[in-house]
C-alpha cells in the first residue's frame, strides 16, 4: 500500500543549533531512516487488505532528555495517532525495548544501561501476535532469547489498553472504503487456464530464477492472448493480480502436499554454498560468498581512528568505528533503475549485517582501526542481507581483523493455512534459507544471524497482521542448524583471522607521551603533526591522555613517521646511527643537513665522499635528500654528520703493492669510450684534440680488496698545430707513457688527511685525474684561431661556471653519454653538447656507468646554476654502449 513514514530528529529538541552552513536540518540521516523503518514495519501490516489510499505518518522529536532512546516512543505514538485518525487501521500495537544487564532483563533500559547490556531487542506486538522484531545481541542463546521474547510481548500488551481508551474518548469515525479485490468468478477462470501450466514450471527444480520467471511470463502472455480472443475484458483487467494469486496457491500446495520446494530442496535444506577470499591483492580484505543464485562481493578497508563515522544523533555514541555499507544495484535482479541517495532498504539491510558482525570485533583499545566493510550484491535470489553477514565475516578474517569467530546468517520463512472465519493459523511449514519467490508468497522473512554460541542480530518482516510467538520461537532451532551448516563451509575456507601481513596492509603503533610534551609534538596550530602526515602519508591521532597512534599504509611509512616523532620528542641523535636528512645550506667548508626529526648538523667537505671533492656544490645541492651517519659532536656540542660513512666505498684501480702496471694499462686510451664520443655530433669538449683518459675506465669502477696506488706521468706538451688529429695525440700520449715508469706506493695510510701521496690521497688523485683527462687539452694554436674547447670555456657556453640557459625541457626524455663519473653522480652530455647532472641513489652507483656509456634520461628540474638535472628513465631502457 502507498504508506510513507518519516521520522525526524530536530536539534532544538536538545537545545542545539544545527552545525550546518545553513543552520538547518538537512536530509534525513541514517538513524532517522532506521527508526522510520521500525515504525513502518510495526504498523503497515495492520492496514486492511485492499486499502490503497495514500497515507503518511510523520514523527518529530520535540524534546529529548538524553536518557531514553525516542525510537520506541515514536512507534507507540504512531500507533496512537492512527487509532484516533479516521483511517480504518486494525491496531493498536505496543512497542517496547528489552535489555539484559548482568544476566537480568531490563524493560526499556536507559542509555547507560543499554551501553552495558548484551541484548537490545525492540519488539512490536498486538494482543495475541508478534508484528515486528529488531534485535542486536552479543551471542545470546536461543533459550535466553525465547525468555526475552515472552517478556517483551507481556510488556508490549500493557501499552495497548491506554491507546484503546484514547481512541474511545476521541471517537473519530473511521472512513469507509471499497477494497480492491478480485471477483471469485474471474479468479476461477484464470485458475482453470493457468494452474496446470504453473504447476509444471514450479515442479521443475531445473529452472533457475530467471528461467522460471521467463517461463511464467510466457504462460501469462498465452493466457492474455486467449482472453483477448474470448473478449474477457474483466479478466484481462485483473489478470496480473489473479495470476500471481494462482502462482502463490500452487507453491503453497506443493509444499504442504508434496513437501517440495520450487528448487527441489527439502524444507530444512540450505542451498549450495561457494566461498572465496583474497580476490584482489591490493585490498586489505575481500571475499565472495554465493548461496544458490545469491552472490555478494565484500571488501574490507582499515583506516585510522579519526576515520570513524561521526554521528549527530540526539542519543547514543558520537561516532562509530565499524561501518558496513550494503549496495543493492538494479543489475543484481536483471533490471534497469536509477541510483539515488540513501536507500531505506539498503540502509536497513546494511545496519542489520553491521549489528551481526560488530559483536565479534575486539575492544577498541585492542584494535583501534576504523573498519569499513562494503557489500556489493552481484546477484540476488533471496537473503542477500544474510549473505552480506557471511561475506563480511570472511572478508574481515582475510584482512586479519581479530574476530573471535565467524558469523553466519540465514533467513527462515513460513507458509501457513488460515481459517477464513477466525483468522487463526491451522497449519504451517517453516522453510530454511528461503528463495526470493518463497519470500514473496510466504508469510514472513525471519533473518537470524549469529555464531555457534548464540544470536547476534535478528530482523523480522511479516505480511499478515501478526504471527503467533510460539511459531517464531520454534523457527529459532532450524535457523541454528542452517547457520552451523554455513559456518562449516566458511571455516573450510578460512578458520581464523589471517596472520600473514599483506604487502599493502596498514601498519600501526602507539607511544605514550607526557602531557607536557604534547604541544611540542602537535606544534603551532598542528603544524608539526601535519608536516609528519604530509611527509610520510601516515595518519596520527592523539588522545587527551597522551596516547599517540600512528597508522601508516605500509611499514616503510610507519618507520619513517616514528623516527620523526622520536626526534621531535627529543630522542637523542646517537653516534653511529644513520639518519635521513635534507641539505639546507651549503658553505665552502661543507653542507648543513637537517634530519627528518628537526636536528641539524654539518657534513664537512672531507666527509662528503670517499674521493676528493673540489667543491661542495659538485657533490650535493640544496634540497637534496641524503642518508648520513652521526660521527660525533664538535667542541660546542654541534652534531657532525658523514655522508661517506653511510655509503659503501668504491676503490680505484687496483694493483697489488710491489707490482708495476704495464704501460698499456696506464697510458692507453679507452678505445670504446673514444669511439662513442666521436660518433656523436657534438663531441665532448676537447675530444677531437686530446685523449679520453689516462687509463682504462673499467679499472676505475672495479672494486677489490687490494688498492693500486701509483703516480701519474706528467703530460707532454703538444706543440703541434690545431689541425692535428685525435689519433695522433693518442699515439703521442701512448708513446710518452710507454717510457714513463710507474712508482709503487705503500698501501698504508700514514699521511695526514687530504694528502695525495698516500692511499687515501692517491685514490682521490686517481679520480681527479680521470675527471681532468676529460677536460679540453691545451694545444698550441695559430694566432687568432680558437679551438672548440676554448669556445666552450667562454662565458655563456656550456662549460662556463656562470648561470646558463639550458635548451632542454623538463619531463622530456633525451639520449646522452656519460661524460664524467664522480662519487655522487655523473656528468652527462647531450647531442647538442649541453651538460647535465645525474645523481646516484640506492639503485645506481658509480660502478653502474663507464665514461662513454649511452643512456636514456629525463630532465626533472633545472638547478640554481642553470644546469639540467636528469634521472635514468629505466634501467631496462639503458642503451648499449
Amino acid at each position: 500500500m502507498p504508506l510513507q513514514v518519516d521520522y525526524r530528529e530536530k536539534q532544538y529538541a536538545q537545545g542545539r543549533i544545527p552545525n550546518t552552513f545553513m543552520r538547518r536540518e538537512g536530509a534525513p540521516k541514517e538513524r532517522e531512516l532506521l527508526v522510520g523503518r521500525i515504525i513502518d514495519r510495526s504498523i503497515r501490516n495492520l492496514f486492511p487488505k485492499g486499502y490503497y489510499y495514500e497515507s503518511q505518518v510523520m514523527s518529530n522529536v520535540l524534546c529529548v532528555d538524553g536518557e531514553q532512546d525516542p525510537d520506541v516512543l515514536a512507534a507507540c505514538a504512531a500507533s496512537a495517532a492512527l487509532m484516533v485518525s479516521d483511517i480504518p487501521w486494525n491496531g493498536p500495537v505496543g512497542v517496547v525495548r528489552i535489555g539484559r544487564v548482568e544476566g537480568k532483563f531490563v524493560v526499556n533500559p536507559d542509555m547507560d544501561e543499554l551501553a552495558l547490556s548484551d541484548l537490545n531487542l525492540v519488539y512490536a506486538g498486538s494482543l495475541e501476535k508478534t508484528i515486528m522484531m529488531e534485535t542486536q545481541a552479543r551471542e545470546i542463546s536461543n533459550n535466553d532469547f525465547k525468555l526475552a521474547l515472552k517478556l517483551a510481548h507481556a510488556e508490549a500488551v500493557k501499552l495497548i489498553p491506554p491507546q484503546i481508551r484514547l481512541a474511545s474518548k476521541v471517537q473519530n469515525q473511521k472512513r469507509s472504503f471499497y477494497p480492491f479485490t478480485v471477483d471469485s468468478d474471474v479468479l476461477e477462470k484464470i485458475r482453470a487456464k493457468a494452474e496446470i501450466a504453473i504447476d509444471t514450471v514450479m515442479g521443475n527444480p531445473s529452472y533457475g530464477k530467471f528461467e522460471r520467471g521467463k517461463a511464467l511470463a510466457n504462460i501469462q502472455n498465452d493466457i492474455e492472448a486467449i482472453l483477448k480472443e474470448e473478449g474477457e475484458e474483466k479478466c484481462l483487467k485483473f489478470l496480473p493480480v489473479a495470476f500471481d494469486q494462482v502462482r502463490k496457491e500452487v507453491v503453497i500446495k506443493n509444499i504442504f502436499e508434496k513437501g517440495q520446494r520450487v528448487d527441489g530442496r527439502g524444507l530444512d535444506e540450505v542451498r549450495d554454498l561457494h566461498t572465496e577470499i583474497n580476490l584482489f591483492a591490493p585490498l586489505h580484505g575481500s571475499s565472495l560468498f554465493s548461496r544458490g543464485n545469491t552472490q555478494v562481493l565484500c571488501t574490507v578497508t582499515l583506516g585510522a581512528p579519526e576515520d570513524a563515522q561521526k554521528l549527530d544523533s540526539l542519543v547514543g555514541a558520537p561516532k562509530k568505528s565499524f561501518m558496513l555499507h550494503y549496495s543493492f544495484p538494479p543489475y543484481c535482479i536483471n533490471e534497469v533503475g536509477k541510483s539515488f541517495g540513501l536507500n531505506r532498504r539498503e540502509v536497513g539491510h546494511g545496519t542489520l549485517a553491521e549489528k551481526a558482525l560488530v559483536a565479534l570485533l575486539p575492544p577498541e583499545n585492542d584494535f583501534p582501526y576504523s573498519v569499513r566493510v562494503t557489500s556489493e550484491v552481484m546477484a540476488s535470489d533471496g537473503s542477500s542481507s544474510m549473505a552480506t553477514v557471511c561475506g563480511g565475516s570472511l572478508a574481515l578474517m582475510d584482512a586479519g581483523v581479530p574476530l573471535r569467530s565467524h558469523v553466519a546468517g540465514v533467513s527462515v520463512g513460513l507458509v501457513s493455512k488460515v481459517d477464513e472465519e477466525t483468522g487463526k493459523i491451522t497449519d504451517y511449514k517453516i522453510l530454511t534459507d528461503i528463495l526470493g519467490l518463497e519470500d514473496h508468497v510466504g508469510d514472513m522473512d525471519f533473518k537470524i544471524a549469529g555464531t555457534r554460541v548464540g544470536i547476534t542480530a535478528i530482523q523480522l518482516d511479516i505480511k499478515p497482521s501478526g504471527i503467533p510467538l510460539d511459531i517464531l520461537c520454534e523457527a529459532l532451532e532450524p535457523a541454528r542448524i542452517g547457520r552451523e551448516h554455513i559456518l562449516d563451509a566458511m571455516e573450510r575456507t578460512i578458520e581464523k583471522p589471517n596472520t600473514e601481513e599483506k604487502e599493502n596492509a596498514p601498519h600501526r603503533g602507539y607511544i605514550s607521551v607526557e602531557r607536557d610534551y604534547l604541544g611540542k609534538l602537535i606544534g603551532p596550530a598542528g603544524s608539526t603533526v601535519k608536516n609528519i602526515e604530509r611527509t610520510t602519508g601516515v595518519r596520527i591521532s592523539i588522545s587527551a591522555e597522551g596516547r599517540v597512534c600512528v597508522l601508516a599504509k605500509d611499514k616503510a611509512s610507519y618507520v619513517q613517521a616514528m623516527e620523526m616523532v622520536d626526534s621531535i620528542l627529543g630522542k637523542e641523535i646517537e653516534v653511529g646511527n644513520i639518519y635521513t636528512g635534507c641539505v639546507t645550506a651549503i658553505k665552502d667548508y661543507g653542507a648543513f643537513v637537517e634530519t627528518e626529526g628537526g636536528s641539524s648538523g654539518l657534513v664537512h667537505i672531507s666527509e662528503l665522499s670517499h674521493h676528493k671533492v673540489a667543491s661542495v656544490r659538485d657533490a650535493v645541492m640544496i634540497g637534496q635528500k641524503l642518508n648520513v651517519m652521526c660521527i660525533g659532536r664538535d667542541a660546542k656540542g654541534n652534531l657532525k654528520f658523514s655522508l661517506k660513512a653511510a655509503m659503501p666505498s668504491t676503490s680505484s684501480v687496483q694493483v697489488k703493492c710491489g707490482e708495476s702496471a704495464s704501460t698499456a694499462e696506464v697510458g692507453s686510451v679507452t678505445a670504446n669510450a673514444a669511439r662513442s664520443v666521436a660518433e656523436w655530433g657534438n663531441a665532448a669538449p676537447g675530444a677531437a684534440k686530446t685523449t679520453i683518459g689516462s687509463f682504462p675506465v673499467e679499472t676505475i669502477t672495479k672494486s677489490e680488496r687490494d688498492v693500486l696506488v701509483y703516480k701519474f706521468p706528467e703530460k707532454r706538451k703538444n706543440t703541434s698545430g690545431a689541425s692535428n688529429k685525435a689519433n695522433d695525440v693518442v699515439g703521442e700520449r701512448q708513446e710518452h707513457n710507454g717510457s714513463q715508469k710507474l712508482h709503487d706506493v705503500e698501501c698504508e695510510r700514514t699521511s695526514k688527511p687530504g694528502s695525495v701521496s698516500q692511499t687515501k690521497g692517491i685514490r682521490a688523485e686517481a679520480e681527479y685525474e680521470l675527471e681532468r683527462s676529460l677536460r679540453p687539452t691545451s694545444v698550441s694554436q695559430p694566432k687568432g684561431v680558437t679551438t672548440e674547447a676554448e669556445n666552450e670555456l667562454k662565458p655563456g657556453n656550456v662549460m662556463s661556471n656562470k648561470t646558463i640557459e639550458p635548451q632542454v625541457v623538463i619531463d622530456v626524455e633525451y639520449e646522452a653519454i656519460v661524460y664524467k663519473v664522480k662519487a655522487l653522480g655523473a656528468i652527462l652530455k647531450l647531442r647538442n653538447g649541453e651538460l647535465g647532472k645525474l645523481f646516484f641513489d640506492e639503485g645506481i652507483t658509480s660502478s653502474t656507468f663507464q665514461c662513454g656509456d649511452q643512456v636514456l634520461v629525463k630532465c626533472t628540474k633545472i638547478d640554481q646554476t642553470g644546469r639540467p638535472v636528469f634521472i635514468l628513465v629505466d634501467s631496462s631502457k639503458q642503451m648499449q654502449t
